[in-house]
C-alpha cells in the first residue's frame, strides 16, 4: 500500500508547552507523546493514541481535539500509513531530548560546581525579545540577581545558549562562568532572594501530596507521575545543600519519583505494546527505561 504524501514540516524548533497545566488534557497528551512515540518508531495511529488517552481518563472527543492542538503546535504531523495517524515532528527532537535529560536525570549542584551568569542589555525596540528571554530563563530555573543579571547552574549554559540563539539575541547577551558567589549575606539568604524558594517548596510539597492520588493502573499511574513531575526539574535549579534550608523537600521528591518511576515504567510500556501491537524487540526503550531516573551530580556526565 502506497503511503499518502506526508504533511510538510514547519520550519524551526518545537518548543515545550510551558503553559500546559499538569493534569490537563494538553499536558497529559504531550507527556504521552513525549514518552512513547519515539520507542514506537515515531508514529502512532489516531485510534491507538485516542485509546491510550482513554486509559488516562480523557474522553474520545476531548482527546481528538487535544491531538489536533498538538498538531497545530507543530509537535505532531499527520501521516497515513496502514491507518490514519500521526508521526513525531523531527524538529521536536531537541526539545524532547532536553526534556529527557531534565526529567530523568535530575541534577543537584555541589559547592565545587560552577555557575553561569547571564548579563543582557536590550534596546526598547527589542522589548518583546527581552520579555521572552526572561520568561524562558525563568522556565529553566535561572535566578534573578538583578533585572539584567541572571544566574543558573553552570551545566545549563548550553540551554541558555540555545535560548539566546532561538531568540536571535546574541548581540545583547553576555555569559560568564563563575565560582561560588560572594555576598554580604549568607548563601541561603542570597538564594532566597534570587529564587522564590517558598513557591518552589510549595511545588515540591504539592507533588508529594499528589502521589497519594495516582491511579491504580500502571500505565495511567506512570503517565500521571511523569506529568506531575515534569515541571519540577525545570523550575528547581538543583541548588547545592549549602544554599538551601535544612528541611528542604527536594530530596524527598526526587527519591519518591525514582522509586515510583522504576516500579511503574515496565508495566506501563507493556500496556502501550498491547494497545499498539508493537513487538517487544528489546531495541526500543522509553525514557525511563533508558535512564532509570537517577540524581546525578552537576560535575558528572
Amino acid at each position: 500500500m502506497t503511503a499518502e504524501p506526508t504533511e510538510q514540516i514547519a520550519a524551526g524548533p518545537v518548543l515545550d508547552d510551558i503553559d500546559a497545566r499538569p493534569g490537563s488534557t494538553a499536558s497529559l497528551l504531550r507527556t504521552l507523546v513525549g514518552l512513547y512515540l519515539r520507542p514506537l518508531g515515531d508514529w502512532i495511529s489516531t485510534a491507538d493514541l485516542v485509546a491510550l488517552a482513554g486509559d488516562l481518563g480523557i474522553p474520545t472527543a476531548q482527546a481528538r481535539t487535544g491531538v489536533t492542538r498538538l498538531k497545530q503546535k507543530g509537535l505532531l504531523l499527520a501521516e497515513r500509513r496502514h491507518a490514519v495517524g500521526y508521526r513525531l515532528n523531527p524538529d521536536a527532537a531537541t526539545m524532547l531530548e532536553r526534556g529527557d535529560r531534565r526529567i530523568f536525570e535530575m541534577r543537584e549542584m555541589t559547592d565545587a560546581d560552577s555557575w553561569c551568569l547571564i548579563s543582557f542589555s536590550m534596546p526598547e525596540s527589542a522589548r518583546a525579545t527581552r520579555h521572552q528571554l526572561r520568561r524562558r530563563l525563568q522556565w529553566i530555573g535561572a535566578g534573578v540577581v538583578s533585572p539584567a543579571l541572571w544566574i543558573c547552574p553552570g551545566h545549563l549554559q548550553g540551554e541558555v545558549l540555545e535560548i539566546v540563539d532561538d531568540l536571535d539575541a546574541s548581540e545583547w547577551v553576555t555569559l560568564f562562568q563563575a565560582g561560588t558567589p560572594t555576598t554580604a549575606r549568607t548563601l541561603p539568604e542570597a538564594a532566597a532572594d534570587w529564587w522564590d524558594l517558598d513557591a518552589l517548596r510549595a511545588e515540591h510539597l504539592e507533588f508529594q501530596s499528589s502521589l497519594e492520588t495516582l491511579p491504580e493502573a500502571p500505565f495511567a499511574a506512570y503517565v500521571q507521575l511523569i506529568d506531575r513531575w515534569r515541571v519540577l526539574p525545570y523550575i528547581d535549579p538543583g541548588l547545592p545543600p549549602s544554599m538551601l534550608p535544612a528541611d528542604w523537600p527536594g530530596r524527598r521528591s526526587i527519591a519518591e519519583f525514582l522509586r515510583l518511576s522504576t516500579e511503574l515504567s515496565d508495566a506501563a510500556w507493556q500496556r502501550v505494546r498491547e494497545v499498539t501491537g508493537a513487538e517487544a524487540t528489546g531495541a526500543e526503550t522509553t525514557g525511563a527505561e533508558a535512564t532509570r531516573a537517577q540524581v546525578t551530580g552537576a560535575g558528572r556526565s
